[in-house]
């Protein structure tokens, strides 16, 4: 006999990484109710447009906890549930790498808007290290450019005004029509194409579980809502959905 386990996909948001120390966006107290003019860094009309907005989005990126933070409860409890034997499947909104950081396999997660921990040549499509990138801005290049052609570099992420790579969405929408259980955890549910895979997954039969400390669009399709702190609440969700520890 085989332990047919149910598969899990995770669409994980900010909200998961705010235990790590980094802040999330739209909540409460998110960057942008902070300093709307901040989503002027992280556009790319006014980023590719007006070099004085680079050079404040490279002084971000420098000042930002992004590269230095760890993993928390709730990242390494997503990996207890995968290495328990059930099939998991992490989408992520988030750029901060802090899924595969506390040990998840890279092939198991999905980036929907990249990755805060490389950069791309806008002209030439180079990729090299966000590490290598600010060490040059450290060292008094303001806004580097590229080494390869002369272009702009801009970090590996998906920003305002720019598509998803079709390839990884479509990975995406694979994961949320075959999936039995669907967690939605730390996220708003209102940036799509992202969000609305909770209700493709609602739709196609899997038990939808939302984990949020505030009211979500899809909550009315939810099998489940938790709104306790997510450092607690998911390792105790996925410990009792995988029959482990929390």
């Amino acid at each position: 006999m085989t332990d047919a386990r149910p598969l899990v996909a995770i669409l994980s948001g900010a909200g998961i990484s705010t235990d790590s120390g980094i802040p999330d966006y739209r909540g409460p107290g998110g960057l942008w109710r902070r300093d709307p003019e901040a989503e002027k860094l992280v556009t790319y009309e006014y980023y590719m447009a007006d070099p004085e907005i680079r050079r404040r989005s490279w002084r971000m990126r420098r000042d930002a906890p992004t590269l230095t933070a760890r993993p928390n409860a709730a990242h390494e409890a997503v990996v207890r549930l995968e290495r328990s034997g059930t099939p998991v499947r992490v989408i992520t909104q988030n750029v901060d790498g802090l899924h595969q950081m506390a040990g998840m396999p890279e092939r198991k997660v999905l980036e929907l808007h990249g990755t805060a921990r490389a950069v791309v040549c806008t002209r030439c499509h180079a990729r090299s290290g966000m590490t290598e990138a600010l060490a040059r801005v450290a060292a008094g290049d303001p806004d580097p450019a590229c080494e390869a052609c002369g272009g702009i570099l801009k970090s590996a992420t998906v920003m305002f005004g720019e598509g998803l790579d079709p390839a990884v969405l479509g990975q995406a929408v694979a994961v949320a029509k075959a999936c039995e259980v669907f967690i939605a955890v730390g996220t708003t549910l209102k940036v799509h194409p992202a969000a609305s895979l909770a209700g493709l997954a609602a739709d196609h039969g899997a038990r939808l579980i939302i984990v949020n400390a505030e009211p979500t669009p899809y909550d009315d399709r939810a099998d489940e809502i938790v709104r306790e702190p997510i450092g607690t609440a998911l390792p105790a969700l996925l410990a009792r959905l995988g029959g482990t520890a929390p």
